[in-house]
């Protein structure tokens, strides 16, 4: 398929070359232009500005929050306006329910298909093609797209004929892998302070009652508290619970262990941790037991 990349950080630009590779043509946009030029000796073309990048058959994006993705959807030479009719826009992004649903709007106003298909995995499972991939929207719009998530991701679920659908899922699996490091860091803290060796209590729990990948791979940070360099930064997290905090607001749906989460990220922003992998809420317990 002919398909434009937009937004190449951790993520995108593993996706985007994973795209290279299965032999699609790709054209890749990036507000800083140096990052494309990796994309672009392994097959790529580069965009001049957004609108180069949506001549294709679908544009994916790719991008940190909502507003980096309407300085992109929206406005003149944005992706509403430059996408041709009958072609799609993927938007990839964790973003809010209420931002999907705007997208939907517009792209169905402008004759164009949308479809959201938010991921789960860290850079390494995206550089693998292992993501799995979330989608929703016109059936029409994810059979045309299909090839292009068989190229990024190791299985598709889809849910439905209404995009938001997908993002408000992607928004839920966050919170309970957020909730994860708070559970974990606290049973360290606890076990860590009677003087057990931490390392060989996460082996008896991911080799017995919790064996899922998400206690081994982020465990493993806990324990030897390795942050950096983060796969997934705290303050994305904590924009990610901020967004499924919003959607159970709307929906009436209390959160009370959400809004735990959510202060524990701001905990974490508080003394310096932006930039840390958000599994880095997890060395708070043991920070409070003063270890």
């Amino acid at each position: 398929m002919k398909v434009g990349f937009i937004g190449l950080g951790n993520m995108g630009s593993g996706m985007a070359a994973t795209l290279v590779k299965a032999g699609h043509e790709v054209t890749v946009y990036n507000r800083t232009h140096a990052k494309m030029e990796p994309l672009v000796e392994q097959g790529a073309q580069a965009a001049a500005q957004v609108a180069d990048a949506c001549q294709g058959d679908a544009v994916i994006t790719m991008l940190a929050h909502d507003g980096a993705l309407e300085s992109v959807a929206f406005g003149g030479q944005g992706v509403i306006a430059s996408l041709g009719q009958g072609a799609s826009h993927i938007s990839m992004s964790t973003i809010s329910v209420a931002l999907s649903e705007r997208l939907a709007a517009a792209h169905s106003e402008a004759g164009q298909g949308y479809v959201a298909a938010p991921v789960f995995g860290r850079p390494e499972a995206a550089a693998a093609a292992k993501l799995v991939i979330v989608t929703a929207g016109a059936s029409a719009a994810i059979d045309s797209c299909t090839p292009l998530f068989e190229a990024l991701g190791q299985k598709t679920f889809f849910f439905g004929n209404k995009p938001e659908i997908a993002n408000l899922i992607k928004l839920s699996g966050n919170f309970l892998i957020a909730s994860v490091f708070e559970a974990l860091g606290e049973a360290m803290a606890l076990v860590g302070k009677a003087g057990i060796d931490q390392a060989h209590y996460l082996d008896f729990l991911t080799s017995t009652l919790f064996a899922a990948p998400i206690y081994k791979t982020y465990g493993d940070l806990i324990v030897r508290q390795k942050f950096e360099p983060a796969g997934f930064t705290a303050s994305l997290g904590h924009k990610d619970i901020r967004l499924t905090l919003a959607a159970a607001e709307t929906l009436r749906v209390p959160m009370p262990f959400a809004s735990l989460v959510r202060d524990r990220f701001l905990t974490l922003l508080a003394h310096g941790g932006e930039g840390l992998d958000w599994s880095a809420i997890g060395q708070l317990a043991s920070q409070d037991a003063g270890r």
